[in-house]
């Protein structure tokens, strides 16, 4: 609702590619995200996987409840401590092994593929639980959007026995997410999204150091460059403390279904910022597949969420 009619709705059709601020800011997202596969990557050639996530799910917690002790902001109630916990098992501990994991036992073509199912796996569950009525616009954008994944990065992937592992669990992961994605919702009208997420990400981190911990305590911290630390902090600060605030602002003020869509735009980012840093070569079907993702993040806004 706009204020004294100053304000134009963001919804409304008249000017379908009007971006608020929270969507601006979901662009600056994928631009960290995207910008995180390359960091992660180079990073991790140095760094046991389970340890660097270990050490910069630590360091974010940190930083989150550094940033609620400065806030005014309250504790949850009792009666939400279960709710908050289990989002922090699923979203971040479960999520977090099934993506580690996953990307450890299957080609980085599979699990790219398969991460960019989240929109749908959103919008399947908030159109199964009545929460969000998608208009047929929206899911129109969400499979040009898919076409336009599977051309960036699908051409390669493939399905066979030794990749079927990792192809599982990084669809275990897109699950989680989603379930993650979805449920916050409810608990993000009572508490803000600093609250909510720095909570439910202690919760994780607690229950995910164990399986870093036997790694780090043989890791070679001499032999760790700086690159790599820089690596990790920017990951740890950007990719989680920043992203993470922006996606669940985001949920709260526009819903989970608009909110997953600029997850698709991810791959495009990756794609580029890996053509300039690793030195990766990009195809006339990955150009068209990004031009695909644009319109479809794009389709999504033509008219409002709410009906067909």
């Amino acid at each position: 609702m706009s204020r004294a009619g100053c304000t134009a709705d963001p919804s409304d059709p008249s000017m379908p590619l009007r971006f608020t601020r929270i969507e601006w800011l979901l662009l600056l997202l994928t631009l960290i995200w995207g910008s995180n596969f390359s960091v992660v990557k180079t990073a991790i050639e140095e760094f046991p996987p389970l340890p660097f996530n270990a050490l910069r799910m630590v360091l974010a917690s940190a930083i989150f409840l550094g940033l609620l002790a400065r806030s005014s902001a309250s504790r949850p109630c009792r009666r939400d401590w279960p709710v908050i916990i289990a989002l922090g098992f699923v979203g971040h501990f479960l999520y977090q092994v099934c993506f580690m994991e996953g990307i450890a036992r299957t080609s980085a073509a599979n699990s790219s593929l398969i991460l960019g199912a989240t929109p749908i796996a959103v919008a399947i569950l908030m159109w199964c639980s009545g929460r969000e009525p998608l208009s047929t616009t929206h899911w129109v954008g969400v499979g040009v959007s898919l076409v336009g994944v599977y051309l960036v990065i699908g051409q390669g992937a493939r399905i066979n026995s030794s990749s079927l592992t990792g192809d599982l669990l990084t669809m275990g992961a897109v699950w989680c997410w989603a379930v993650y994605t979805v449920s916050a919702q409810s608990i993000l009208k009572r508490y803000s999204p600093l609250t909510m997420t720095t909570w439910s990400m202690a919760v994780g981190t607690a229950l995910f150091v164990p399986l870093g911990l036997p790694g780090l305590l043989v890791l070679n911290w001499h032999e760790i460059s700086f690159g790599a630390w820089a690596g990790l902090v920017y990951s740890a600060i950007f990719a989680l403390c920043v992203s993470y605030l922006i996606w669940y602002t985001a949920v709260q003020r526009i819903g989970s279904a608009r909110t997953s869509i600029y997850s698709n735009m991810v791959p495009v980012v990756a794609m580029i910022v890996a053509a300039v840093w690793l030195r990766e070569s990009i195809s006339v079907m990955q150009i068209g597949g990004a031009v695909s993702i644009i319109a479809g993040v794009a389709l999504t806004k033509v008219r409002p969420l709410h009906g067909s």
